[in-house]
């Protein structure tokens, strides 16, 4: 008499070893967030512990770039009234006011240069905070063997890389963090093209009559700033330029680049007071997201 004999069940293959996690059964769910809720944990310490260090560059590249901005506009006035100004016991010497205007004229284009420098920098801070705000989830490696991996990166098109939704560490699930680091970075994200703004209206002063044409908002700052900008959202491919700058929630779109006058002294330190202001960034909400973050996640920013 023979016995039928079942065919032995077929191994799991890789791609459904590590299926999305909030499709799995109850048990094998509670067994796959034990395994996913440290990495997920780490991650989320990784990411958020990059976002509070960037903000102290983007705090340093500020500042450096306030110091060149106001050297710039010093430099610039100075050359600006030289012709005009009484020198008294320096008069008797030759050449003296031409001289001096060589000199400050080689100073502008320093100080051009490091404002740009800083800019640079400025927007290089920018898109490592927008990258460290895109890799706040944590998904399943595939891997052909039994040990389960985590990565930022999704190779499943099933995992959502949040586990179902569940909480990460107390009360917080990752599209929570997500939404907090949307708002942290939305600001800093404004902020830098307000600041490129005023970038464009200073590296443009000169003593001379302004040439029409000279300064253009879709001119590329430096090499690579289109690609930096695109990254981070803020080039518009329907109009090949930058977005143009908005303060805070008012949505108001600011023109670019003067294409009159020479601006007064006046309006140059508004220029430097606003650049001191960060008016994009409200501080204490800054401090209160990390604050909260830091609380759930229990790290001190």
């Amino acid at each position: 008499m023979s016995i039928y004999q079942f065919p032995p069940p077929a191994s799991p293959s890789p791609a459904s070893s590590s299926r999305s996690l909030a499709s799995s059964s109850p048990a094998s769910l509670s067994s796959s967030m034990r395994l996913w809720r440290p990495a997920a944990q780490r991650n989320l310490r990784n990411q958020w512990s990059k976002l509070s260090n960037f903000r102290q560059l983007w705090i340093a590249a500020c500042s450096a770039g306030r110091s060149h901005a106001t050297s710039l506009v010093n430099s610039y006035l100075s050359q600006k009234y030289m012709p005009m100004m009484e020198l008294g016991v320096l008069s008797d010497m030759f050449d003296i006011k031409k001289k001096a205007l060589r000199k400050l004229f080689m100073q502008q284009s320093s100080y051009r240069i490091k404002l740009l420098s800083s800019y640079k920098e400025m927007v290089a801070v920018v898109v490592e905070m927008v990258d460290a705000s895109r890799s706040l989830r944590c998904y399943t490696k595939l891997s052909n063997g039994s040990l389960i991996q985590f990565s930022a990166s999704k190779e499943d098109s099933n995992d959502a890389g949040d586990c179902g939704g569940v909480p990460v560490y107390n009360f917080w699930n990752v599209s929570a963090f997500e939404k907090m680091a949307e708002e942290l970075v939305e600001m800093f994200k404004r902020e830098v093209m307000l600041k490129r703004l005023l970038i464009m209206e200073l590296i443009s002063l000169s003593s001379e009559v302004p040439q029409p044409g000279n300064n253009c908002w879709s001119d590329e700052l430096y090499h690579g700033e289109i690609g930096h900008l695109t990254k981070c959202s803020l080039y518009s491919m329907e109009v090949s330029e930058p977005v143009l700058p908005r303060v805070k929630e008012n949505n108001i779109g600011i023109p670019s680049v003067s294409d009159t006058n020479q601006p007064t002294a006046e309006i140059l330190q508004i220029y430097l007071t606003t650049w001191l202001a960060d008016v994009n960034i409200e501080t204490h909400r800054v401090d209160e997201i990390f604050a909260l973050v830091g609380e759930e996640i229990r790290v001190a920013f």
